[in-house]
């Protein structure tokens, strides 16, 4: 059999309709296939699968970066800065609730105790601490940002 007839036969719409079936039989919300150079992922929310169909991905090539640009020196208060940074993996909350005040805001002091912002790992809220004293002079993520472990948080200098 021709290579063009096998991925006829993998990627035909009877196919994939019989994956469809087998996805909601199965409750399952994504499958993705390669063969050869060929691809499909069917991937379904809370309505109907979505198909996409594309190449296979292709090893990529390493080339040489061009230097990043810098900007103007960092302010003096910099050379001493520290981060917060996550412990965990999961989502940034910079507040308790909703409707609640962020739990810190640039501008203000904190201790080693002080509660700075909430990360949800598993349905699991993790309250987490400044670990420093300090002003608060920068918050490096936005609410409900995924943020990965060691990521920074807030920057803060020692007072």
């Amino acid at each position: 059999m021709s290579k063009d007839k096998q991925e006829q036969q993998v990627f035909d719409v009877e196919r994939i309709r019989e994956l469809i079936e087998l996805m909601k039989e199965h409750e399952l919300n994504e499958v993705d296939l390669r063969q050869d150079m060929q691809r499909i992922r069917l991937r379904r929310g809370d309505e109907s699968p979505t198909l996409i169909h594309a190449p296979a991905p292709v090893a990529p090539q390493v080339a040489a970066a061009p230097p990043a640009e810098t900007s103007a020196p960092a302010p003096a208060e910099d050379d001493n800065a520290i981060y917060i940074t996550s412990p965990t993996v999961g989502t940034f909350y910079s507040k308790p609730k909703p409707d609640s005040a962020n739990f810190v805001k640039v501008g203000d002091v904190v201790d080693a105790d002080t509660i700075v912002c909430l990360v949800e790992a598993m349905k699991m809220f993790n309250e987490i601490p400044a670990g420093v004293s300090g002003k608060v002079v920068a918050c490096l993520v936005e609410n409900e940002e995924a943020v990965e472990v060691n990521k920074p948080l807030f920057k803060v200098v020692p007072v």
